[in-house]
């Protein structure tokens, strides 16, 4: 099998269509999540024992034979049983092997859902995987897929806004559907009596989730994860962020961090370091920890490299316009998370 789409698998259960093997994987885990209770709210419609036939297993504290024998074992009053696998990209070949002979050869009477945030299309065990399974990827959503996905939540909650309020809602939550899906169900209650959001519900209610990704993205620098380091920078570059604003906001939380670190080395107690660096209270723990996990050393290197960043993009060293503060920016982002 090839690659589906959401809306491929949606008509197939619609159409009562259902196969022995999917594998759901991307960083949207809300929606991937949806999909898969999708599926197993299809398998199983009407069983009377369902609780002995649904089971998940993680492989990274399960042995994979267990989950394989799980779903080598005939359902319970049932014409199907469903087993959920997720942690499988890092087995060793052994297990990896043994997985891939059950997906070449699956049992009929069992739907095993492959779970995972991302996947090395080089092993074999992927290449397997979505050859052998309905796979669908789940990406995260654009700004204007979030806005038509808002707009469809709102219509099941059974209330309305416009436009401009629903663009402002997606601005201030972010790319996090399961967020965005809180939010919109806590504005539905406030909107109950007239079934209308306003904008002013939304001021009040909605915390500023995107105004926090700074801190978010110098967290994965900091802990070098590049991947959603620039996925971050793409979506706030996206979002219209300029890039010297938000150079400068990444050179703000380096010098916190490099001040944080040095307080800390002095055995500096909490109340100390925020009393000397400015910080959100719902960020604080998130701060410290990142703040524990970092080096001065590589700190002092990260904010040299970032002055020079700034240089380039206001001297137009590294090319002129837009694409080049972009492309400036997403080398120091690979630079600081390398």
């Amino acid at each position: 099998m090839s690659l589906r789409d959401k809306e491929d698998l949606r008509r197939a259960l619609r159409q009562k269509q259902i196969d022995p093997l999917y594998l759901l994987f991307g960083g949207e885990s809300y929606l991937r999540d949806l999909a898969a209770k999708a599926i197993t709210e299809e398998v199983l419609r009407n069983a009377p024992l369902r609780e002995f036939n649904e089971s998940s297993y993680s492989l990274l504290n399960t042995d994979v034979q267990q989950a394989i024998a799980a779903a080598e074992q005939l359902p319970m009053m049932s014409g199907r049983r469903v087993v959920r696998v997720s942690d499988f990209t890092k087995l060793n070949e052994a297990d990896e092997a043994a997985l891939v002979r059950y997906v070449s050869r699956p049992v009929e009477s069992s739907v095993v859902i492959f779970v995972a945030d991302d996947l090395d299309k080089r092993r074999r065990l992927t290449k397997t995987l979505i050859d052998a399974c309905v796979a669908v990827e789940f990406a995260p959503l654009t700004d204007a897929e979030l806005g038509v996905w808002a707009k469809g939540r709102l219509k099941d909650l059974k209330v309305e806004t416009d436009e401009r309020t629903l663009h402002h809602i997606v601005a201030l939550v972010g790319s996090d559907v399961r967020l965005l899906s809180n939010e919109l169900e806590k504005l539905a209650t406030a909107a109950a009596d007239t079934g209308f959001i306003t904008m002013k519900m939304v001021d009040e209610l909605v915390g500023r989730a995107r105004t926090l990704s700074n801190f978010e993205l110098t967290d994965h620098l900091i802990s070098r994860d590049r991947k959603r380091s620039l996925q971050i920078l793409r979506r706030l570059l996206d979002d219209g962020a300029e890039p010297v604003m938000l150079i400068g906001l990444i050179a703000s939380n380096y010098h916190r961090l490099a001040l944080a670190k040095e307080l800390m080395s002095r055995q500096a107690g909490k109340d100390e370091v925020f009393r000397l660096v400015s910080m959100p209270f719902s960020k604080r723990e998130d701060f410290l920890a990142t703040a524990r996990r970092s080096d001065a050393k590589a700190l002092a290197r990260s904010l040299e490299r970032i002055a020079a960043a700034d240089l380039a993009i206001k001297t137009s060293l590294g090319g002129g316009g837009a694409s080049g503060a972009r492309l400036q920016l997403e080398m120091l982002v690979c630079e600081l998370s390398a």
